[in-house]
């Protein structure tokens, strides 16, 4: 529960809580005065034979009720600024946790639940809790300013039963989640094995198993019930410490009566206490506990497994995802999308040594972006494996690679944090060298500069690309991956960016589109379906059927307009 609570504080953004910290002062003044208008009303007024002195002071009361109202309003109107952004930032830890497993190859079938409903039952929650507690809060101060202002010796007797009630409420909310979150997961158990029992009812008749089957919800049903048990019995627990805060200090005063009114207290003043422990903190304190015993522990349980589901899985390999060194290892790699299918990689071993500029050329269809997927850690290979410095490609930090797919993304806002996406500590002046080094200057200047708004929709193929590579440029990973992420650039433009990203520095594998993108690596990876083919440019002519027919119609002095896939 610590750790929940920590992510609910962390999340409380100073300005907005100044604000609803500033709206709830109106909001105190009904607590604050009650007792004490009653108090004067009834001494100044009813009692002293001036009924309209008396009628008087209650009009006060209902003015300072409007002016709580305006407060209420004033909260209610601050509150979104609070928990919106706590909605946003769970829902990016929902869908970083489904991208962390995605790329691990772990499935997440509850990605959507949590997105979908988990996520707003915390962030209703969320703001029911910073409702109800703020309201507590500003109630018993409000209380405690009135109590010592008619009399500190009433406060002296109201506090002690209250503070007691309260505290052990306090006290149960530890066991309290404990047992809630037992309560959700024999739920959740219950519902798998009566379906799974559901689904196979005619195997179950047909082999008679219906005792068998019976035995295996039953156990779940049973253990379903002693959960619910126990949390009946914290209810219970929670009217008791109610009972103790609420009540208690109304009896008390009641006892203390006579002997109030024998040490000098007027009538007034003990009917001003008993407002103020009636109308004020018997009220909050009852819907403190509600809230807090109820949707607050709802909310613990959800967050918390919102926060399980989307923290990165520890890495116990050495080196925490950071690899020893920057070649790139595949050893007898092989490929196929299902079981049934034909391997699209098929027996591959190849060592892309660090800094090295690999171009990987094929037909289309032939496995090229499969090759960077398997390359990156994006899916893992059927049999053989692929390394980065000595580690699973899957086990890799994020930081240490960087795959740019044909089909770039922008998204709607700045041209400052698109650039920087991979990047956001990155300086105007490292970023100008980017958009400089990769020919995307002009492409700034026409948009406005870092400050415009991108609208993706109205950009061009080849400018989305161009914003993709200067993020990757930026983003300075030892391994940077093309897979014909130049494709709607012109020849010269490409030739720009791959020269760019090789002077860099960094192992760099492009996906040709062009022969003329072979023609600038170091060596060429042929993929022709059963086997990969490596060599320089030369080699390749003279020993690759395959390679030769893709250069064949290759016009001497233009080998930028050559398109090979």
């Amino acid at each position: 529960m610590r750790r929940e609570l920590r992510v609910a504080a962390r999340s409380l953004r100073r300005r907005p809580l100044l604000a609803l910290v500033a709206a709830s002062v109106p909001e105190a003044l009904p607590a604050a005065v009650s007792g004490l208008v009653v108090a004067r009303a009834v001494d100044q007024g009813f009692l002293a034979g001036a009924p309209g002195t008396g009628l008087a002071w209650l009009g006060v009361l209902l003015v300072t009720a409007a002016v709580g109202a305006v407060g209420t309003r004033a909260v209610f109107h601050r509150l979104g600024d609070l928990t919106e952004p706590f909605r946003d930032d769970l829902v990016r830890r929902v869908v970083g946790g489904a991208l962390r497993n995605g790329v691990a190859g772990r499935a997440d079938q509850g990605a959507l639940a949590r997105l979908t409903r988990q996520v707003e039952i915390v962030r209703d929650t969320y703001a029911g809790l910073l409702v109800a507690v703020r309201g507590f809060v500003v109630t018993a101060i409000g209380v405690l300013v009135g109590l010592l202002s008619i009399a500190p010796s009433v406060a002296l007797l109201i506090l002690p039963p209250f503070l007691l009630g309260l505290v052990a409420f306090l006290a149960t909310l530890g066991f309290a989640a404990n047992r809630q979150r037992a309560s959700v997961l024999a739920d959740e158990r219950l519902a798998d094995v009566a379906q799974a029992v559901l689904r196979g009812t005619r195997d179950v008749v047909a082999t008679g198993r219906e005792r068998h089957a019976s035995g295996m919800v039953a156990e779940a049903v049973a253990e379903q019930a002693a959960a619910e048990r126990a949390l009946a019995g914290v209810a219970a627990l929670r009217t008791a410490c109610f009972v103790i805060g609420g009540w208690g200090p109304l009896l008390v005063l009641l006892f203390a009566g006579p002997w109030l009114a024998g040490q000098g207290l007027t009538a007034g003043a003990i009917l001003g206490g008993l407002t103020y422990v009636l109308f004020g903190l018997q009220p909050a304190l009852q819907n403190f506990v509600g809230v807090v015993g109820g949707s607050g522990l709802r909310f613990v349980v959800t967050l918390g497994r919102l926060l399980d589901a989307s923290a990165p899985p520890p890495d116990t390999r050495a080196g925490h995802g950071v690899p020893a060194g920057h070649d790139v290892e595949l050893r007898g790699v092989t490929f196929a999308y299902g079981p049934h299918a034909e391997p699209v990689v098929h027996d591959l071993s190849l060592t892309v040594s660090p800094g090295e500029h690999l171009a990987v050329v094929g037909p289309s269809g032939i496995g090229k972006s499969t090759l960077a997927a398997l390359m990156c850690g994006l899916v893992r290979p059927d049999e053989g494996t692929v390394r980065h410095g000595g580690l699973p490609a899957d086990a890799v930090s994020p930081a240490a690679r960087v795959l740019i797919p044909q089909e770039a993304y922008v998204f709607a806002g700045t041209c400052w944090a698109n650039l920087t996406y991979l990047s956001p500590d990155a300086t105007t002046g490292q970023v100008d060298d980017a958009v400089e080094a990769l020919g995307a200057t002009a492409l700034l200047t026409r948009l406005g500069g870092y400050s415009a708004n991108v609208r993706p929709a109205e950009l061009s193929a080849g400018e989305r690309q161009l914003f993709a590579l200067v993020r990757a440029y930026l983003a300075a990973a030892p391994l940077v991956v093309l897979d014909e992420a130049t494709c709607h650039l012109d020849p010269i433009a490409e030739r720009t960016v791959e020269e760019a990203f090789a002077r860099r520095g960094g192992t760099l594998v492009v996906i040709a589109h062009r022969v003329s993108s072979a023609l600038r690596a170091d060596r060429i990876l042929v993929l022709d379906g059963t086997e990969g083919t490596v060599g320089d440019h030369t080699t390749l002519v003279a020993s690759s059927a395959l390679y030769r027919d893709l250069v064949g119609h290759w016009v001497a002095g233009r080998p930028q307009d050559i398109v090979v896939s």
